[in-house]
């Protein structure tokens, strides 16, 4: 059975740090493009950063650039985003999906496995 999950999701103050990781059963995240998407309260699930299945490349979105690194852990077939410098703005339900895409996509009907997310909450 294919699935995705997430884990490190939580409550932090702004200006704090998280790390999200991502974990897969059924197959292995290296063979995947690797995305990192976000869903806030009443706006539509966007991209955040994903990871190559060709050349583990990366891509991040302007609102995350700078602050946020993906990047992935053969060994534990894991794939991890560290969100540092936090703003209440990031504050969503935070999702990983794995793509058979060999190019850096954000586009999500190209995701064909997703986790449940994990909520992260950035507050004071």
């Amino acid at each position: 059975q294919v699935q995705l999950v997430e884990f490190g999701g939580g409550l932090v103050q702004p200006g704090g740090s998280l790390r999200l990781s991502c974990a897969a059963s059924g197959f292995t995240l290296t063979d995947r493009t690797i995305g990192w998407f976000r869903q806030a309260p009443g706006k539509e699930r966007e991209g955040v950063s994903c990871i190559s299945r060709l050349d583990d490349s990366t891509y991040y979105s302007d609102s995350v650039k700078g602050r946020f690194t993906i990047s992935r852990d053969n060994a534990k077939n894991a794939v991890y985003l560290q969100m540092n410098s936090l703003k209440p703005e990031d504050t969503a339900v935070y999702f990983c999906a794995a793509s058979s895409s060999p190019f850096l996509t954000m586009t999500k009907d190209l995701y064909r496995y997703w986790g449940q997310g994990t909520q992260v909450t950035v507050s004071s």
